[in-house]
């Protein structure tokens, strides 16, 4: 049981620098076309171009907790839902938090809230592609945290 335990921590810790490499080389890079709209909204609708992401994720957990099912990879099921885990955080602190697509989390006002606020920040004040900052999500850079 222990095991599982620390691939699932484990799995969600390693996806905050799969978020941060998928967002600086892939979304900032050859996808940045899926990704733009995120920066500089160019649609009337709720969604994004940008909402697309979260199904490779999604697609790889639903793979780990199948190959588990399939008595193929004994801790796939720990990792599958270290995979959704980490989804489902990123979900409420960047849709949800930082961006407000639902209005919930609103008045949140702690050190760490305002650390996230504030590199989020910085990360969309570039609307190109290049020249971007804090690519991750959960884990910010310490000079954010500053009053």
């Amino acid at each position: 049981m222990l095991l599982y335990i620390v691939v699932f921590v484990l799995t969600f810790f390693i996806m905050e620098f799969m978020a941060w490499f998928t967002h600086k080389y892939v979304m900032h890079g050859f996808l940045w076309n899926l990704h733009a709209d995120h920066h500089k909204k160019d649609h009337d609708s709720w969604f994004e171009r940008n909402d697309a992401f979260f199904i490779f994720y999604a697609v790889v957990s639903i793979g780990f907790f199948l190959l588990w099912q399939n008595n193929i990879l004994e801790i796939g099921l720990a990792i599958g839902l270290g995979i959704f885990a980490y989804g489902l955080a990123y979900f409420l602190v960047h849709d949800i938090f930082i961006h407000q697509r639902f209005k919930l989390f609103r008045n949140a006002n702690n050190r760490y809230a305002k650390a996230v606020r504030r590199a989020h920040k910085m990360h969309h004040k570039h609307i190109g592609k290049e020249k971007g900052e804090c690519f991750g999500m959960l884990v910010v850079p310490f000079k954010y945290f500053k009053k």
